[in-house]
């Protein structure tokens, strides 16, 4: 399935996304309105069959899309996980432990919306990421079960601001509306064997960043197991995987986002995301 969040009649829902339309399916099971309540109640097998051959109430061009869990408790960080990134920015490869670090949901934006360079840097830099949506909880998790715990997967681009993430890794991350998450949740039976897909960015039309994600140093399972010996799991917890070579700061010159610029991470079998760089107002 293909889950959106999104503002319909004035009033944040999500729903099922097919090639018709948006099936709305915020309100079909009591108390749960949104996508993280849907997770949290482990309620999609039962939307999926309530809503099995409902007509679309709406279409795409009819509301306003949201990013696919609009309300995380966590978005988790994951740096220098391909080996190509770390040596193009100097740093060693960290097999042992992963760079984590957190970005607080204000700083994402949905697909089709504007993401902001800010006033004060002129060094805001792309990263193409895979997005892991966790659709069950918990602490402690053993690799062998970790992707029991995925609920789906999205296209993310972690914005970063350069020169301010010299200062702080979670300042450069979280500038606010400088990353962007969507456009859907693609459920996790629907990708069967995420080492297999594929990531490319691509700046105004032309291709920046491309890898495909079984050169993850730490890898899916890894990530949520290690993540979870330090904090609990909640359902729609967000991990951004990290991103692959070729980032505007390790080019000669740097290749630094500017207003105008179109910013897209495509993967095929979660989906295409698409932002335009404006300058913060």
């Amino acid at each position: 399935m293909k889950i959106a969040s999104y503002v319909k009649d004035g009033k944040p829902t999500f729903g099922l996304l097919t090639e018709a339309g948006l099936v709305t399916l915020g309100g079909l099971v009591p108390g749960v309105d949104s996508l993280r309540a849907a997770l949290a109640a482990d309620a999609l097998p039962r939307l999926a069959a309530l809503s099995q051959g409902a007509a679309p109430d709406a279409q795409l061009a009819d509301v306003t899309l949201l990013p696919p869990v609009p309300d995380p408790r966590r978005i988790w960080g994951m740096g220098l996980n391909y080996a190509a990134h770390a040596a193009e920015t100097g740093r060693e490869v960290t097999r042992e432990a992963p760079v984590l670090f957190f970005r607080d949901a204000a700083t994402v934006v949905a697909h089709g919306r504007p993401v902001l360079r800010p006033k004060v840097s002129t060094h805001y830099d792309f990263e193409g990421e895979l997005a892991v949506i966790i659709g069950k909880g918990g602490r402690h998790i053993p690799v062998d079960r970790a992707m029991d715990h995925v609920a789906g997967y999205a296209c993310f681009m972690d914005g970063s601001v350069r020169d301010y993430q010299k200062r702080s890794l979670p300042t450069g991350k979280n500038f606010e509306s400088s990353g962007a998450f969507g456009p859907v949740m693609v459920t996790a039976d629907e990708v069967p064997d995420p080492a297999r897909l594929h990531l490319t960015t691509t700046l105004n039309g032309a291709v920046v960043q491309q890898a495909g994600l079984e050169q993850l140093i730490h890898t899916i399972p890894d990530l949520i197991a290690y993540f979870s010996t330090i904090l609990s799991f909640e359902p729609g917890d967000v991990i951004a995987t990290g991103t692959p070579a070729g980032v505007g700061a390790a080019r000669t010159p740097p290749l630094w986002l500017k207003a105008g610029d179109v910013v897209q991470v495509e993967i095929p079998g979660v989906g295409q995301l698409e932002n335009r760089v404006e300058d913060e107002g």
